[in-house]
């Protein structure tokens, strides 16, 4: 996606600026942007019995359709949240006590609660794909205790890998645990159908698929009780209480729409994905492409590049109009290497060379070009072929 420069209160925007981000956040489709300002534009609490509230709630009964459709789901089995890390605390506090069994390379919003929720959480270690270690998980459920909620996610959010979701279930069920899936980074990106991967319930995020953010759901495949984290009104079946945020879930259904209709541009994108890589390979043979070898999403590449840093990478590349993520992460001022590389058993000082690149809806093959291009002008300049020249 290319920009073109523009002034805002907040500063210049980067001449011919090209966007390769889309896993923190995809840009906001126009339709999507249309049809939240024009529902913005109008009055109505979804849970009015008048004409303004009975237009608010339609609505959000049209999004949840669309939203449902996307991932094969019925209707009324989608609870919308406040976005994805709301809908995965929901799936793993909301349906009993039970034990909580992670894989190691889950988002923070899985980790985290799951560490801070239960003592008997388990962690369940990857191999060097990153693809979770089904004996181990074999094991840990195994074990005796309380009943078990399983957590995986579909696809990973900084590799692309594509855990084997179907096998997991067919572990859980064969010990009476429940299956849970971030399929956050999934959905919009490649076919989804809740029926078809058997989870008990899965998580979504609007903005991952060019919709707003602030909005996200947790799909159920069957309805059953769930304890509720947010009570008051009783919104959502009770399931999720808070007036609804009727903009922004109309906007996720619109988005959930368009994403369903385009899942074909984004297999697409697998051909400038795997021509980036190609390149760059050629360019510098040491570099490494991370669950390369296992089924990724058409649109995500995680690789090295030799002596380079990852934060002066994104710096060189944000410097020369393109954004990209860091495969390490900062804080308080503290680089540290990526905690899913690190469970693949990637070295540290490679880790901290590792960028993610996540093409999306508006990508094109100029953008993979350019991107290639300042690859290579920064390996020239700062990488190991430069440190071993010196």
């Amino acid at each position: 996606m290319t920009e073109t420069t523009g002034q805002t209160e907040y500063g210049a925007v980067q001449t011919d600026s090209i966007y390769l981000d889309y896993n923190a956040t995809a840009p906001v489709r126009p339709e999507v942007v249309q049809l939240v300002a024009t529902v913005m534009g109008t009055v109505g609490n979804a849970s009015s019995v008048h004409a303004s509230g009975r237009l608010a709630r339609k609505r959000v009964e049209d999004a949840r359709a669309h939203v449902a459709a996307l991932v094969g789901a019925h209707s009324d089995n989608v609870i919308f949240t406040s976005g994805g890390t709301e809908a995965d605390n929901l799936a793993l506090s909301g349906f009993g006590d039970r034990r909580l069994v992670v894989s190691a390379v889950e988002h923070g919003a899985v980790l985290a609660p799951a560490l801070l929720s239960a003592a008997d959480t388990a962690v369940v270690p990857v191999d060097a794909a990153g693809l979770i270690d089904l004996a181990a998980l074999e094991r840990v459920l195994a074990e005796e205790g309380r009943p078990a909620t399983v957590s995986i996610m579909l696809a990973n959010n900084e590799t692309g890998a594509i855990e084997p979701v179907r096998a997991v279930v067919d572990l859980a069920r064969r010990h009476g645990a429940l299956v849970h899936t971030d399929a956050v980074q999934a959905a919009g990106k490649i076919p989804l159908d809740i029926e078809d991967l058997e989870v008990d319930f899965l998580s979504l995020s609007a903005h991952k698929l060019g919709g707003p953010q602030g909005v996200g759901a947790l799909v159920l495949r069957e309805d059953r009780e769930v304890r509720a984290q947010v009570v008051g009104g009783g919104q959502e079946r009770g399931r999720r209480s808070g007036t609804e945020n009727v903009a922004g879930i109309a906007g996720f259904g619109e988005a959930a729409r368009l994403a369903l209709d385009g899942l074909s541009h984004y297999a697409g994108l697998a051909a400038l994905r795997d021509d980036i890589e190609r390149r760059t390979g050629e360019i510098a043979p040491a570099r490494h492409v991370y669950a390369a070898e296992v089924p990724r999403l058409p649109n995500t590449s995680c690789l090295s590049m030799p002596g380079v840093k990852s934060e002066t990478q994104v710096m060189m590349f944000d410097l020369a109009g393109i954004a990209i993520s860091a495969g390490s992460a900062c804080s308080s001022g503290k680089v540290s290497a990526s905690h899913v590389l690190d469970a693949m058993a990637v070295p540290e000082d490679e880790a901290l060379t590792a960028v993610r690149v996540s093409l999306g809806w508006a990508s094109t093959a100029a953008d993979a070009d350019r991107f290639v291009e300042t690859w290579a002008d920064i390996y020239r300049r700062c990488g190991q072929h430069a440190v071993d020249a010196a």
